[in-house]
């Protein structure tokens, strides 16, 4: 591989990573608008076939995401401890600014009736979940009984089925299910229990690796056999994903002055803003490379 093809990949990784932390950010859609999509999903589907290849492009992208994971940590961490409210806020501005150029992609695919069930499932069945009893407390601590473990591998393995689809944000799911502060927890308690630290992570991980490459194989599938009621079952998920933030969001702990709540409003119209404004420049760069 070419140097700057390397520096490339590695960047595109980056900007991966970053959507791998960032509720309401999708890396699959990232990878889309990027070019890099398809290119993903055939490195991951073929490794063991095509591993030379798969691996050359793979190892660029997985350097830039754990780079810009380490990178956005703390930033992240603290805003969401100091400033929730305005943080989440900005967080779905960033889902919104995105949907629109994803709901043209969906509408060009073409719509029948049938494919209003694609939507409203997906879409109920996100809001659904948040009114499962006790959904948010979550416990990673080391008196975590057999099935916490369970439970956790089964949530790495949905985490990496929001990263291998388009327009669903898998940091956004693990809020859904209360799961994403209690991971961040345990990354800064490795300092205090760090075997039980890096075996909470390290299950997590292998759930993540295990459904990856499941699911990227079924999404190629689908995307080949089904592909207009696929992405319009992606779309019920992302937009029963905004309400469900909002309905599992701590409003008892966090601080809900009328300042938070403005900078909040200013964040999620200037992340929609941000977010629908790259998109829009990175798929008519795509268009005119074309």
């Amino acid at each position: 591989m070419k140097v700057k093809q390397f520096f490339k990949n590695t960047a595109c990784g980056a900007v991966l990573g970053v959507a791998m932390i960032i509720p309401g950010v999708s890396g699959g859609t990232l990878a889309v608008l990027l070019n890099v999509y398809n290119k993903l999903i055939d490195s991951i589907s073929n490794l063991f076939k095509n591993f030379k290849n798969s691996i050359a492009f793979l190892l660029p992208i997985l350097l830039g995401a754990i780079l810009a994971v380490a990178a956005m940590y703390y930033p992240i961490k603290y805003a969401l401890i100091y400033a929730p409210l305005p943080t989440v806020l900005l967080f779905v501005g960033l889902m919104i600014g995105s949907m629109p150029q994803f709901i043209k992609d969906t509408v060009k695919n073409g719509f029948n009736k049938i494919h209003l069930a694609f939507i409203l499932i997906p879409l109920i069945a996100v809001i659904g979940i948040c009114f499962i009893p006790n959904m948010s407390e979550v416990n990673l601590s080391s008196n975590m009984v057999a099935s916490d473990y369970i439970l956790l591998f089964i949530i790495g393995i949905v985490a990496s089925v929001a990263l291998v689809i388009p327009g669903i944000s898998g940091s956004m799911l693990l809020m859904i299910f209360g799961y994403y502060n209690e991971l961040f927890a345990t990354v800064s308690a490795i300092k205090v229990n760090a075997m039980h630290s890096i075996l909470v992570l390290g299950l997590f991980a292998v759930g993540v690796a295990v459904g990856f490459f499941t699911i990227a194989k079924l999404m190629k599938y689908l995307l080949h056999k089904y592909p207009r009621a696929t992405y319009w079952a992606i779309l019920g998920f992302v937009i029963g994903s905004i309400p469900a933030i909002f309905i599992t969001f701590d409003y008892a702990s966090a601080i809900l002055s009328p300042l938070h709540i403005i900078f909040g409003v200013i964040g999620c119209l200037l992340g929609a803003i941000a977010t629908y404004s790259l998109t829009n420049f990175i798929y008519a760069k795509n268009k005119t490379n074309d």
